[in-house]
């Protein structure tokens, strides 16, 4: 079999007992003291089995296979009292020698016998029950087995020739027992499976003869080496060890761990209070120690607490069972969890000071000398109010029920109810780790992989602190947070945005770092409800003035913060069970090896039976039948399904595995493999991927204060680091206002100074309370960003204050609101002079076109400052206003808090000159005042930026738009349109088409440029890119579980073909760069036919009436669906310069007319179904050098272009609109500041233009 590059249930079998001659030594005493005194023994290591049980040897000569057991180095007994003593990792033989035993490299046999017996091995007179525990064995890498020992008891005896037997029928002398322990070891964590499987054994050791033990445990060893691990997901495996069905569930995710015990058995233990000062003295990384009078109820409580704060993983000694040989262990100096005998708990507690003890027995947690730390307030009580919900007793559940003749059948039910209940209690686990966590993300810098602390702890109640300082410096809080910096989408992942509120998701990217009036209101009405004092946020979320702007959290420390919906409403996912056949003669090759033929057999059949479509069951029984055919030593075969796992989820796809399986491939079979397409293709892309392997960047970096002058890339780091703003091109002017003169250089000081104005502004902001006669004037979703000190108006003494959308007047005394003006209506901005008795003040002036007297206040020193940042608001929000972009109004806010600090910071009289270099928005104005033309103000809607998220704009390379579902699955919660974006780098953004906000989370598809899109039966999206895979992605999940890998060069462009038949299936068409078709089938997604074409760069294809047409960069062809050429249309021959080739085209297949778009050329030149020779109309598009793209939208044709170069009005990307019939330009909209790349139609109301890096926006047209 397979050595070496699987195993199965079993890693090692060993029994452990008393020797022999030790056992003589106790019976002979006995009857010497006349039983007095019985002693405890030393456990010694009597059998081990490993697998492989059976190896294939050379073909006799009689031509009959003999078959090797191979298991005379791999077990020993012993048999004879004069026999050594085995050393561990060696065997004594028979004769004498000694030769290596291989056993698991893991394994500590040292160790092994004292953890089997932890209490001491004692014979006793009587026959104890049998006792089972578990064990967690970890080597020096941090990898754990687990183990599961049953002890039992046979009787010794001695007979009149002085030998020493066991269950005789001697019985002149007083009967002795000693207990024997089988220890099942295993890489996974199957406690209930297994302490099945010992149980099945026990009933044979208990009736066969001591000399029948070893064969009996080295069949049930052999047995269990045959039961292959489920991959994780639905797919469960059960098998017959008589009289017991046993099954082994599988992972649920593949980042989660096996839950094969009783998660509820620490809620019977402990009061919720107590678990939960468990879990945050696991979480903060204390000394425990768990006690009880049960050494099987250590272990499984333990595991439990593991299993309840995933997904962080526990990163120290882990040793839940110590035997009283082992108490040393607990001096460690590190963090552990380790258990003990309860009759041990005095000594420890006498002995050690900064222990924490836990009594799982009387259900309690101790420490002298340790503050153990209390939950975050807030996740405890909703922790506390989730957990009263659950039923823990299954005779409640079961009392209405009959009693079951069939054991199995009673245990199927106890199953079914104990998953039911462990599902419920990971979600709620799971939910208590998310309101822990749930804001760390606003606190990381992903680009630099930064999370600031400081800040993180600003946001946290004054009463939660202890805890949250302490888990902060964790190696438990490292690791996840290298996990969140990586953009790791897992349980928790998907659960903090499920429980977000509608309101929290319409936020958008970037959550607001002031209190809105919402929240203000909430807040004066409710004390209780008060938000955290220091809320320290970086970046403002200034969407359109319909959104609902509302902080992630109000406070996690109050129980209305923590989100009541449906998070936990997730049903547990149903399962489906494969029943492996009944076991053969285990240590006979020949048996075996049909064994596992029938078990591929069966699975094969499971496949077959499977209803279309089902790829997610169906990659599970991939994944099992590629584990059974490398058991079996069919690597091809095994190969061949795991390479299929790339069509139907990738993400099971065991690359380790398929690595080693490739490189222990010999001649013949890397010869029949490269005969093999599929085999051939994995080959190749392990070869590549092997050569292009890179070294991930795991580390995380807390953010520090800079110690030396900055130059311009530094400080651009630097300030990504802290949070302050993201965007490369707003840091650049900073550099400039921050920088020292012809140093260009920023002072380590100066920096420290801007930062501390930066966060101080930001933390009194927080501070900020209004009235609620003022808050009832203003909307929901504003904040208060900037507020004057008292200054003497022309409306009264008060103070100015500042939102996104206005300027009003708080007015002192009573107080009470005055507004000044809305950004959008000011007309004028002046600075002048008021006479108070012998001294001119400054004051600032603002005309506003909804009133007739002009505002004027005396600011004072501040006079300049606030004429500035009132001239950049106004700039930002006309800007918003023309281009029908709310990104501006964002950039112009966050521009004039860098303002409101550089000035802060400096404190000169060239403050203000710096600060002016920060007003882009008023330059813009001043310098290149442009008016949008009135087609283009008619016909824009609105402008989005999916490069929000990312440190400066990205090409927008495809565009794809799919419609929302009226009913639509359970999977796709909102049914809404979606709009999919093509991002540099394989990296795809996905907006709500109903309100333009951007899904949280992009999806990253390769590394390489995306070429094309397209939506397939509502349920996936296709995407070809330039690595030549095919990725699918699953609407419902928003994740890429399928790969298609056939081409070989960059994937161009696809057509669907709809099923034309009541029983037939879509198809779709993809084309790649040399020239290849392939033909899939959407159901299956296997290639059905494929043809090459003779052409230069294949790059587009379209279907009509089972017609191909497919475009390439020097023609374009009509190809019949077989790939039988039927005509070529090539460039035109006059008007083309050299390097001219075709770069888009449109087939209107109603007007039997090709319209096509040229690389180097503004012309679109019309073709003729009918005559392919010459084209039948030449349109020259103004000021155009190169067609980008083309779309039909009703009668119009929709071209994206490339202009010659910038105009005055910056725009160098045009939209030109051209009725179909006249084929004249009707419309030219200027779309973008750089190429158009992409364009897509929704629904033919509306058109998107993408365009390419210097612009990196959406532009959202309607169409008329």
């Amino acid at each position: 079999m397979a050595e070496h590059l699987v195993s199965g249930l079993l890693e090692a079998c060993v029994v452990v007992g008393a020797s022999n001659d030790k056992l003589k030594q106790v019976y002979e005493s006995q009857q010497q003291e006349n039983g007095l005194f019985l002693p405890l023994l030393d456990p010694e290591v009597l059998q081990v089995h490993a697998p492989p049980f059976v190896t294939k040897e050379k073909i006799t000569e009689h031509g009959i296979g003999s078959c090797s057991r191979g298991q005379r180095r791999r077990s020993f007994i012993k048999k004879k009292s004069e026999r050594a003593v085995v050393a561990p990792g060696n065997i004594t033989t028979s004769e004498g020698s000694t030769e290596d035993m291989s056993v698991p490299k893991d394994l500590d046999l040292v160790a092994l016998p004292q953890l089997c017996f932890p209490g001491g091995l004692q014979v006793s007179k009587e026959q104890n029950e049998d006792h089972f525990h578990f064990l967690v064995l970890t080597d020096v890498f941090g990898n754990k087995t687990h183990g599961v020992v049953v002890q039992y008891y046979r009787s010794i005896q001695l007979s009149q020739e002085g030998v020493l037997h066991q269950n005789c029928n001697n019985y002149k002398h007083p009967r002795l027992y000693t207990a024997y322990g089988v220890c099942v070891i295993s890489k996974h964590p199957y406690y209930t499976a297994l302490k099945d499987c010992l149980s099945c054994l026990l009933g044979q050791l208990k009736s066969c003869r001591i000399a029948d033990m070893e064969e009996r445990v080295k069949e049930f060893s052999a047995k269990l080496a045959l039961v292959p691990i489920p991959p994780p997901g639905p797919l469960h495996v059960m098998f017959t060890l008589r009289p017991l069905t046993i099954v082994l569930p599988a992972r649920e995710e593949k980042d989660r761990p096996v839950i094969d015990l009783d998660l509820h058995l620490p809620f019977l233990c402990f009061r919720p209070r107590i678990l939960l000062q468990i879990m945050t003295c696991i979480l903060t990384e204390q000394r425990l120690v768990f006690f009880s009078s049960d050494w099987a109820r250590l272990t499984m409580i333990a595991e439990c607490f593991m299993l309840y704060i995933h997904p962080l993983h526990w990163q120290h000694p882990l040793v839940p069972t110590l035997s009283r040989q082992m108490l040393d262990f607990l001096m460690a100096p590190t963090a552990f969890l380790m258990g003990c005998h309860i009759s041990h708990i005095q000594e420890v507690a006498t002995e050690t000071d900064d222990l924490i003890l836990v009594n799982a027995d009387e259900g309690t947690i101790t420490s002298d000398f340790v503050d153990i730390p209390e939950a975050p307030h807030a996740a405890a009580l909703c922790f506390k109010r989730r957990t009263s919900g659950l039923q823990l007793h299954y005779d409640i559940e079961a009392v209405h029920q009959g009693v079951s003749l069939d054991i199995n059948e009673l245990r199927m039910q106890r199953r079914k109810w104990q998953q039911n209940l462990n599902w419920e209690i990971e979600k709620i686990t799971l939910e208590f780790i998310v309101n822990i966590f749930r804001d760390v993300s606003d606190h990381l810098n992903y680009e630099h992989r930064v999370f600031n602390t400081e800040e993180f702890l600003k946001t946290r109640e004054a009463e939660d602190q202890p805890f949250y300082k302490k888990v902060l410096e964790s190696h438990i809080f490292h690791t996840f947070l290298k996990e969140r910096l990586s953009r790791k989408t897992d349980a928790f992942t998907r659960m903090e945005l499920s429980t977000r509120s509608e309101a929290q998701k319409k936020t958008g990217v970037e959550n607001p770092r002031r209190l809105t009036m919402q929240e203000m209101a909430r807040k004066c009405s409710i004390p209780e409800n008060r938000l955290s004092k220091r809320l320290g946020r970086s970046m403002p979320n200034l969407g359109e003035e319909k959104q609902l702007s509302v902080p992630r959290h109000a406070s996690l420390t109050k129980t209305q913060a923590i989100p009541a919906v449906s998070g936990l409403n997730i049903p547990a996912k149903p399962v489906k069970i494969f029943k492996l056949p009944d076991f053969p003669p285990p240590l006979v090759y020949n048996y075996v090896h049909h064994y596992y033929g029938e078990v591929i057999h069966q699975l094969g059949k499971a496949m077959v039976s499977l209803p279309a479509g089902d790829s997610y069951l169906l990659a599970r029984y991939y994944y099992l039948r590629g584990l059974v055919s490398t058991l079996n030593s069919k690597r091809l075969e095994a190969l061949s399904d795991f390479q299929n796992l790339y069509r139907t989820d990738v993400e099971l796809f065991p690359g380790d595995l398929v690595q080693t399986l490739v490189d222990s491939l010999q001649k013949e079979e890397r010869v029949q493999a490269e005969k093999r397409p599929e085999l051939k293709r994995l080959l190749s892309k392990l070869k590549s991927e092997e050569k292009n392997e890179l070294v991930t960047d795991d580390h995380v970096k807390k953010f520090e204060l800079p110690k030396t002058s900055m130059h311009l890339e530094k400080f651009v780091k630097c300030i990504q680091e802290s949070g302050i703003v993201r965007d490369t091109a707003t840091i650049h002017r900073l550099f400039e206002a921050l920088a020292d003169g012809q140093q260009k250089m920023v002072d380590p000081e100066r920096f420290k100074v801007f930062y501390t104005f930066w966060k101080e502004t930001e933390a009194e902001a927080q501070d900020v309370h209004l009235p609620s006669e003022v808050i009832e004037h203003l909307d929901n979703n504003e904040c208060v960003y900037k507020l004057s000190s008292s200054v003497k108006t022309n409306n009264g003494v008060g103070k100015i204050a500042m939102t996104q959308k206005r300027l009003f007047l708080l007015t002192e005394g009573r107080p009470g609101y005055v507004e000044i003006s809305k950004f959008r209506d000011i007309e004028e901005v002046k600075i002048s002079t008021a006479q108070f008795l012998l001294l001119r003040i400054p004051s600032l002036k603002i005309k506003s076109s909804l009133r007739k007297e002009i505002f004027e206040a005396n600011l004072k020193s501040e006079c300049d400052l606030w004429s500035l940042m009132v001239k950049e608001m106004w700039a930002g929000r006309r800007m918003a206003d023309d281009h029908k972009d709310p990104q501006h109004m964002q950039q112009a806010l966050n521009n004039v808090l860098l303002m409101d600090a550089v000035v802060g910071c400096l404190q000169s009289s060239l403050a203000i000159l710096a600060a002016n270099k920060l007003a882009y928005f008023h330059k813009m104005k001043n310098e290149v005042p442009t008016v949008v033309p009135k087609p283009t103000v008619e016909a824009l809607k609105h402008r989005i930026n999916p490069s929000l998220c990312m440190t400066s704009p990205q090409t927008v390379d495809v565009l794809l738009y799919t419609p929302g579902q009226l009913l639509f699955s359970e999977c796709d919660l909102d049914g809404t349109p979606k709009l999919w974006c093509a991002l540099s780098h394989g990296t795809v953004v996905v907006f709500d088409a109903a309100t333009w906000l951007m899904q949280p989370n992009c999806i990253q598809v390769g590394s390489k440029p995306l070429n094309c899109m397209l939506g397939v039966d509502q349920e996936q999206v296709w995407v070809g890119s330039q690595d030549s895979v095919i990725y699918i992605i699953n609407t419902c999940s928003m994740t890429c579980q399928k790969q298609l890998t056939e081409h070989r060069t960059g994937v161009m462009d696809f057509a669907l073909e709809e099923k034309s038949r009541k029983f037939s299936h879509s198809q779709v068409y993809s084309c790649s760069a040399d020239g290849f078709v392939l033909v899939w089938d959407v159901l299956t997604l296997k290639v059905k036919k494929h043809f090459q074409l003779d052409c230069d760069g294949l790059m587009f294809i379209q279907i009509y009436n089972g017609i191909l047409w497919c475009g390439a960069r020097d023609c374009i062809m009509e190809v019949k669906k077989n790939g039988v050429l039927q005509r070529k249309l090539f460039l035109p021959e006059t008007g083309m310069s050299i390097n001219t080739t075709f770069n888009s085209f449109l087939l209107l297949e109603e007007r039997g007319e090709i319209w096509t778009g040229f690389s180097a050329s503004g012309d679109l030149c019309v073709w003729a179904l009918t005559d392919l020779s010459t084209p039948s109309n030449r349109v020259t598009l103004p000021e155009c050098s190169e067609v980008t793209c083309m779309i039909k939208v009703k009668d119009q044709i929709w071209v994206g272009s490339h202009c010659s170069g910038p105009g005055p009005s910056g725009v160098s990307g045009k939209i030109f609109i051209l009725d179909s019939d006249s084929c004249s330009v009707q419309k030219e909209l200027q779309a973008h500041t750089d190429r158009v790349q992409s364009l897509c139609s929704a629904e033919d109301r509306y058109v998107l233009s993408g365009s390419a890096k210097r612009d990196g926006k959406i532009a959202i047209w309607k169409v008329e």
